[in-house]
């Protein structure tokens, strides 16, 4: 093609592409929302339910607080939050690699 021409195939190929991956992003910020993983503090005092957003939506104790040390409980609620933000982050992750796994860069295409 001569300097200065414009490619019309690659412009539909570009923009067909581009609303594809608006597509995949408008699927994984929904399934980022609607993904959910449960994690425990490692002594199973305190389960925690978390979006892969991030999003903390369910605290459990699952043992009775009353005869605990208030700093031991507050290290299993921390403990648990941690592993909750770990956890979503994983969850974003596996789901990003799964959204956009067929995605392959228009360069070199």
């Amino acid at each position: 093609m001569p300097r200065g021409e414009i490619d019309e195939a690659w412009i539909e190929e570009a923009v067909r592409r581009y609303r594809r991956i608006e597509t995949l992003q408008a699927e994984f910020d929904q399934a980022v929302d609607a993904v959910e993983v449960t994690v425990r503090s490692p002594d199973g005092l305190v389960e925690v339910a978390v979006t892969a957003g991030g999003r903390i939506t369910d605290v459990r104790f699952l043992a009775p607080l009353h005869q605990r040390n208030p700093r031991d409980v507050a290290g299993s609620v921390r403990a648990a939050v941690t592993a909750a933000a770990d956890a979503a982050q994983w969850a974003r992750e596996k789901l990003h690699n799964e959204t956009f796994a067929a995605y392959r860069p228009l360069a070199g295409a």
